[in-house]
């Protein structure tokens, strides 16, 4: 079965940085695009960045452009998000999505928290 498993978040400073990680298991990996979505408390999920399933082509959030990253090793089955210059408003559980024409899945997500 598919299994999306996130880490790397935890509590930063504004202005610091984080990467997460996505490590996935029981599918072809290489086979899915992978994306990076945040949920906040009472605001909607929204898409942060996405990356296609050979790495070549990524698009991002206007609020998360020029500040996270996006990459992906097939070699390892995982999939990261960089972030840079995190903000308050960056707080939000992380959960990273695989995706292809016929499924769809979900992990549970990482806690990331701005504050100082």
């Amino acid at each position: 079965q598919m299994q999306l498993v996130e880490s790397g978040g935890g509590l930063v400073q504004p202005g610091g940085s984080l990467r997460l990680s996505c490590a996935a298991s029981g599918f072809t990996f290489a086979g899915y695009a992978m994306s990076w979505y945040r949920q906040a408390p009472g605001k909607e999920r929204e898409l942060v960045a996405a990356i296609t399933s050979a790495g070549g082509k990524t698009n991002y959030a206007d609020s998360v452009k020029g500040r996270f990253t996006i990459s992906r090793d097939n070699a390892k089955n995982t999939v990261y998000l960089q972030m840079n210059s995190l903000k308050p408003e960056d707080t939000a559980v992380y959960l990273c999505n695989a995706k292809n024409n016929w499924r769809s899945s979900w992990g549970q997500g990482t806690q990331v928290t701005v504050s100082s």
